[in-house]
């Protein structure tokens, strides 16, 4: 557990209560995120429950990987998850704090604990992708030290990604 006022960050299994909730969370923000820019409508609701069902968060189980919640006095606040590629290399992936716990220093905590997993399974450098619309986010990575890079992945909606040396 890494903690910082009224901060804490910790392991959680990836198919918890508490990982199924900010899972969520997470991802109507950026479903209905990304449908309201391009057609002006929230995710349809069948969409939404396949798409959260689809995704369980397997790969961020141990040995290979950790998902990390943070709680913020005590309740849950936000995830992150961490997972390696190849021996040297790690995904940042699910970063995510709920809109009331923004702003309070919650996501570098956060990052910080991403990496510290990281270099726990070994990995030399985190490398993460986001979408283009996702402007606070990639203001994000900039502050907490990722740096561009070329495409490590071939994912549907990634269009910005990211690397930092651990």
């Amino acid at each position: 557990m890494i903690a910082s006022g009224a901060w804490g960050v910790g392991p959680e299994p990836f198919d918890s209560a508490v990982a199924a909730m900010l899972w969520r969370a997470y991802y109507t923000e950026v479903s209905d995120r990304w449908y309201q820019l391009r057609e002006g409508r929230v995710t349809d609701p069948a969409e939404l429950e396949r798409e959260i069902a689809a995704a369980t968060g397997a790969e961020l189980a141990p040995p290979h990987g950790v998902l990390l919640v943070a709680r913020y006095g005590g309740e849950p606040a936000g995830t992150a998850g961490v997972r390696l590629l190849d021996d040297a290399t790690a995904e940042l992936s699910r970063m995510f704090l709920l809109a009331n716990m923004r702003g309070k220093g919650g996501a570098a905590l956060l990052g910080a604990a991403a990496e510290h997993q990281a270099r726990l399974l070994g990995a030399e450098r985190m490398v993460l992708d986001t979408r283009l619309d996702l402007v606070e986010a990639r203001a994000l990575y900039a502050r907490l030290g990722y740096t561009e890079s070329t495409p490590h992945n071939d994912e549907m909606y990634a269009q910005c990604w990211y690397s930092k040396r651990l």
